[in-house]
């Protein structure tokens, strides 16, 4: 049996500890906040609140269609033609599926012509050349060389009227690189050796895609009255 006064202590530490207990699950009048500090409390949070409304991301600015593709465009330009289509086939006795020259960039009378040939997947050699894997055939590239050629031995001071041109050799002959659908092929033909009398012209030439040697050779053309 405990003492008096330990007792009366133990009872005292008792009623201490319950009514700690009860305050920490109770919130007493003393510990609400007044009104006005509600309200402040309230403006307090509606000025730390405000300024992250303003710092919303600003929507992206909106890129004009067209732009990439005007970029693009103009970074693939060609100089001006001195010769299209409709003026290639006045020289050039080819027709489809066998021309294979679309113009003439650049052109000066007996000595040399630059020509360009835009290689695209609707062509018919890519039938079985190869159906898996397009790729423009070398005799193709080495005729279309060819055409660039007879666009100036067809014309005035070599060729007289009637006279047509047929390949008398081809020598040299080296390719560099496969060329496939979506190629531009730019190539040069110059005159070397041209012998009017016996209607022999030779000529060398290089093909160009992308800014690198594709194609190469040295070309013999016999002129003749068909």
């Amino acid at each position: 049996r405990w003492p008096p006064a330990m007792s009366h202590s133990l009872a005292f530490a008792a009623l201490l500890a319950c009514l700690a207990t009860s305050s920490a699950f109770s919130v007493g009048p003393s510990l609400l906040p007044r009104a006005g500090a509600a309200t402040g409390a309230a403006r307090v949070l509606r000025r730390a609140v405000s300024p992250l409304r303003m710092e919303a991301a600003a929507p992206a600015e909106k890129i004009p269609v067209g732009l990439k593709a005007a970029e693009f465009s103009k970074a693939i330009a060609h100089p001006k033609p001195v010769a299209v289509d409709a003026d290639i086939r006045k020289v050039l006795p080819h027709r489809y599926p066998f021309l294979l020259v679309d113009k003439i960039l650049d052109y000066e009378p007996g000595v040399m012509a630059v020509g360009v040939k835009c290689i695209t997947a609707n062509e018919p050699q890519f039938t079985g050349h190869f159906p898996d894997r397009p790729i423009m055939p070398g005799v193709l590239q080495i005729e279309a060389m060819a055409q660039v050629g007879g666009y100036v031995a067809l014309q005035p001071p070599m060729a007289e009227p009637g006279q047509d041109f047929f390949f008398g050799g081809v020598d040299n002959v080296k390719w560099r690189k496969p060329l496939v659908p979506g190629d531009v092929l730019v190539m040069e033909m110059r005159v070397t050796t041209f012998k009017k009398k016996f209607g022999i012209c030779k000529m060398q030439g290089k093909g160009y895609v992308d800014g690198q040697v594709a194609v190469e050779g040295d070309f013999t053309f016999a002129l003749a009255r068909t």
